[in-house]
C-alpha cells in the first residue's frame, strides 16, 4: 500500500493549505471578474513544486505517490480557489496517460518541462460539439500518412486551451468502430493545420480558461502517438477513475470553503434580537452542509486508499465525485442563503464558489453518468 510519512503529508499540506491562503485567495476574484489567467500565480506554484507534486521525482517532479495524500494537497488548493488549484496542477491529466502509454522517450520529453518553473502548461483534448458524456463517439480522425498521422477535427470544452503549449488530443483511426480505435496523439502549439478557436463563456471556473480546437490537415509525426492504436479509450478511462477521485476533493474544498464564511457570517449577523445562527432554519442549513461534506470526505478518501492499495475503484470514485460535487454545491447554495442579499452579491465570496461547484457536477462525467456507472454495479449484466 502507498503511504505518505505522517509528517510529510502534514508538511505539505500546511504548504498548499498557506499558498492557498497568501497567494490564491487574494487574486481569485481579480480573475474570476475579468476572466484573467493567473500567470504569476501558477510560477509561484511552480516555484514551491505545487504544480507537479504528484509527478515522479526521475522526471523532476514532487513524488507524491498517494492519491490520498494528493487528495488533501487538492481540497487545500480549492480551498483557496478551484479554478485556480486546478488550472496549477493540470500538466498531471496530460501526463498521466502519457505516464501510463507512453514510451521513456516520450515521458523524458514531454513530462519535465511540466514541471519546470515556470511550467510548459498543457491540456487534454477529448469533448467534441457531438462527443461529451459519450467519449466514444470521437469523431475527430488520424489518418496513418507516412511516417505520421494527419488529424482532421474539432475539439470543444478544452479546459486550459488558450494557454496550453501541448495537448493531448484524441482521436480515431478507425471510424465508425467507437472505441476500439480512439488513439491519443500529441499536439504542439504552433503545427500546421492546427489552431485554437475561440474562448469559451463560462459562468463559473472562469480563471481556467477553455476553448475550441480544430485540425485540418494536422500532420504529426508518428513519435507523437501515445500507446498502441485503439488504446486511448481504456486508457482515458482509468485515468478518468483516478483523478475523479482528486476531483472530488476539490468539490470538498469549495464546500468548506463556503460553510466557513457562512458560519462566521450567522455567528456575527442578528436579526430579531438575536444571532440568527440561534434560528434553526439557519443553524440545521449548516448542519447538514457539514454533513454532507464530511460523508463526502470520508467517500472520497475511501476511494484514494483504494488506489494506493491497488484495488479497483471505478464504482467508489464516481460515488466520491457524486457525493462531494453534489456536497458542495449544497453547502455553496447553503451558504448564499445564510448571507442573503450579501450572499447573491459579488462583495462575498460565496456567489462564486455557487458557480464553480456547479461546474463539479459536469466535467470527467457528468453526475448522471456517475450514476450511471454506480448503477451498474448494483444491476451487473
Amino acid at each position: 500500500m502507498i503511504r505518505t510519512d505522517p509528517d510529510v503529508e502534514r508538511q505539505l499540506v500546511a504548504l498548499a493549505h498557506d499558498f492557498a491562503a497568501n497567494e490564491i485567495r487574494p487574486v481569485a476574484p481579480h480573475h474570476d471578474e475579468t476572466e484573467s489567467y493567473p500567470t504569476e500565480v501558477i510560477a509561484k506554484a511552480a516555484d514551491v513544486g505545487l504544480t507537479c507534486y504528484d509527478l515522479p521525482e526521475r522526471y523532476g517532479g514532487g513524488g507524491v505517490e498517494s492519491v490520498r495524500t494528493q487528495c488533501l494537497i487538492a481540497e487545500e488548493l480549492a480551498w483557496g480557489d478551484a479554478p485556480i488549484g486546478s488550472l496549477a496542477t493540470s500538466g498531471s491529466f496530460f501526463a498521466g496517460p502519457i505516464l501510463e502509454l507512453g514510451t521513456e522517450a516520450q515521458r523524458e520529453r514531454w513530462i519535465p518541462p511540466l514541471c519546470a518553473s515556470p511550467p510548459t502548461m498543457a491540456a487534454l483534448a477529448i469533448t467534441e460539439p457531438g462527443a461529451g458524456s459519450d467519449a466514444a463517439a470521437i469523431t475527430t480522425t488520424a489518418r496513418p500518412d507516412g511516417d505520421g498521422y494527419v488529424l482532421d477535427g474539432s475539439k470543444t470544452w478544452v479546459s486550459g486551451a488558450p494557454e496550453a503549449d501541448v495537448y493531448l488530443v484524441y482521436a480515431t483511426v478507425a471510424p465508425g468502430t467507437r472505441s476500439k480505435g480512439i488513439t491519443s496523439f500529441v499536439v504542439e502549439r504552433g503545427d500546421a493545420g492546427f489552431a485554437i478557436g475561440r474562448k469559451l463563456p463560462k459562468m463559473g471556473s472562469r480563471a481556467y480558461p477553455a476553448a475550441e480546437l480544430s485540425f485540418e490537415g494536422c500532420r504529426i509525426p508518428a513519435d507523437r502517438r501515445i500507446g498502441d492504436e485503439g488504446h486511448g479509450f481504456a486508457g482515458v478511462l482509468r485515468w478518468f477513475e483516478r483523478t475523479r477521485v482528486t476531483l472530488a476533493a476539490n468539490s470538498i474544498g469549495i464546500g468548506r470553503a463556503a460553510l466557513e464564511v457562512a458560519v462566521a457570517y450567522a455567528q456575527d449577523r442578528e436579526a430579531f434580537g438575536k444571532r440568527i445562527h440561534e434560528f434553526q432554519a439557519v443553524s440545521f442549513r449548516l448542519v447538514d452542509a457539514r454533513v454532507r461534506l464530511d460523508q463526502a470526505r470520508l467517500m472520497t478518501l475511501h476511494a484514494a486508499d483504494l488506489a494506493d492499495e491497488g484495488e479497483p475503484l471505478g464504482t467508489e470514485a464516481s460515488m466520491a465525485k457524486l457525493a462531494a460535487s453534489e456536497a458542495a454545491s449544497f453547502a455553496a447554495n447553503a451558504a448564499v442563503m445564510t448571507l442573503g442579499s450579501y450572499g447573491y452579491s459579488r462583495e462575498y465570496p460565496v456567489e462564486k464558489w455557487l458557480r464553480d461547484a456547479k461546474l463539479e457536477e459536469i466535467y470527467e462525467g457528468t453526475n448522471d453518468i456517475q450514476r450511471l456507472i454506480i448503477a451498474r454495479s448494483l444491476f451487473p449484466r
